[in-house]
């Protein structure tokens, strides 16, 4: 491995059934909270950043697998338009803060201008300044009006980092994960470090703190950020009291369901996965699951279908 300032010791892998288990454990209390931040009315920001392929995607697909989507955003916000280019830097990430009982998890964040945009040139000197003079009291001003802020930074080794790039560039349905961009924080490794030192000299405050997740093992790194995210916010178990399902009412004697032959099905091709099974059951033996087979009438009991 390099030298670098980053560098980690690769922890031990999770048990699977463990990690599973316990993820399953956390995310059933990130549902308790999201109901608390709606009861509430309380807002909530949760900022992910780091270094190409540290493993921020996957972990807030596993914050918000469960969550009410309508109430629950994860803003990646594109290159800035022109006319974006011409507002106060903030302006556009204002527009996608939190209203009353929301959170909005950002995959990347107002801090591009101290990471990429700075490494690449793609600000001036001036600007990347008053980035990181003018971050600080923006945050502040969050804080004050009562949003809970989380900043996350996800490290990972140089080593395991080009692992992950290799994984992507060998699999077809991650391939667009990886682009000419991502490459460069391999050449770029101690420039992306120095500049990510400097970011957080600046922005690393009492009232908005960075907190690392290392995340060498992705399911580690899940685990732990999840379980810092429920204990951070200061939520509490609300009564949850769903509504009662109501009985199905008597089917209208008038009513007639029109022929199946004029409306228009997607073929079953998911069929063609059970030919064997199928077969065995109208044969009447028992088909591979060892349970003979059973046959299907309509009756007084059947599902209505439309």
């Amino acid at each position: 491995m390099s030298s670098n300032s980053e560098e980690i010791t690769a922890p031990p892998k999770l048990d699977k059934a463990a990690y599973e288990k316990r993820l399953v454990e956390l995310q059933a209390q990130l549902v308790e909270m999201q109901q608390w931040v709606r009861e509430t009315g309380s807002r909530v920001v949760i900022i992910m950043e780091g270094r190409d392929a540290a493993g921020k995607g996957s972990a807030i697909k596993r914050i918000t697998q469960y969550l009410n989507p309508r109430y629950c955003r994860v803003e990646a916000l594109p290159t800035p338009t022109s006319r974006e280019q011409g507002q106060w830097y903030f302006q556009r990430y204002i527009e996608k803060l939190p209203t009353a009982g929301e959170i909005v998890i950002f995959d990347r964040s107002w801090y591009n201008r101290a990471g990429v945009e700075r490494v690449m040139g793609f600000c001036t000197t001036q600007q990347y300044r008053r980035f990181l003079h003018q971050a600080p009291v923006f945050e502040r001003l969050l804080v004050e009006d009562g949003i809970m802020l989380r900043k996350y930074w996800f490290s990972v080794s140089d080593d395991e980092q080009i692992r992950r790039f290799t994984s992507r560039r060998e699999d077809p349905l991650r391939q667009w994960k990886l682009s000419p961009m991502d490459l460069q924080s391999i050449t770029r490794w101690e420039d992306y470090s120095r500049a990510k030192d400097e970011m957080f000299a600046h922005t690393d405050t009492a009232t908005a703190p960075w907190y690392t997740v290392e995340s060498e093992d992705k399911k580690r790194s899940r685990i732990n950020v999840i379980n810092h995210i429920l204990t951070s916010i200061p939520w509490e178990k609300v009564e949850n009291n769903p509504p009662t399902i109501p009985s199905r009412p008597e089917g209208d004697s008038h009513y007639q369901r029109p022929p199946r032959t004029e409306f228009r099905y997607v073929p079953d091709v998911a069929g063609d996965l059970e030919k064997d099974k199928v077969a065995s059951k109208k044969a009447g033996k028992p088909g591979k699951s060892g349970k003979p087979g059973k046959s299907w009438k309509a009756g007084k009991g059947s599902s209505r279908k439309k």
